[in-house]
């Protein structure tokens, strides 16, 4: 059963945080087109560079100096992802990946994503988390997540 329930905005005023990164050349097909399955390398750099802008850099929250508030580190497995493509990407484009967390559990918390090229969406994407001890057994999310969550979902 799936868990996703974030319906991702196409307004980038919607979103707490963005991350611009550009498209590469090896991402493209005989096209320019970038594949679709390149998408996901571009949510992952989202969420780890807003996770370091919120001071919570994911090799601490991994190491249990940050975020494993006294059970020792913390992992983020991706649970369930989802793209909605709009519109393609071409080799080169600068593409803004806004994000914003919502739907927040005691284990698990959902990000909703937009990528949009000059303000044009491209993309929107949700991706749910669970949350895993050290040793890869559920575990409860610090609390810093639920705390950065948006109260829309």
């Amino acid at each position: 059963m799936p868990r996703q329930s974030l319906q991702p905005s196409r307004d980038p005023a919607d979103y707490a945080f963005v991350h611009r990164l550009r498209t590469r050349f090896a991402e493209t097909d005989a096209m320019g087109v970038v594949h679709h399955a390149a998408y996901l390398p571009y949510l992952e750099e989202a969420r780890v560079e807003y996770l370091r802008s919120i001071g919570h850099p994911y090799d601490e929250v991994r190491g249990g100096e940050d975020g494993g508030e006294g059970a020792g580190g913390r992992d983020f497995p991706v649970l369930e992802v989802s793209v909605h493509y709009r519109q393609v990407l071409h080799f080169d484009d600068v593409v803004d990946v806004s994000l914003r967390v919502g739907a927040v559990t005691r284990t698990t918390f959902q990000i909703a994503y937009l990528l949009t090229v000059y303000g044009e969406p491209r993309a929107t994407a949700v991706t749910v988390h669970g949350c895993v001890d050290r040793h890869g057994r559920p575990a409860r999310l610090p609390g810093w997540v639920a705390a950065g969550s948006s109260a829309r979902t």
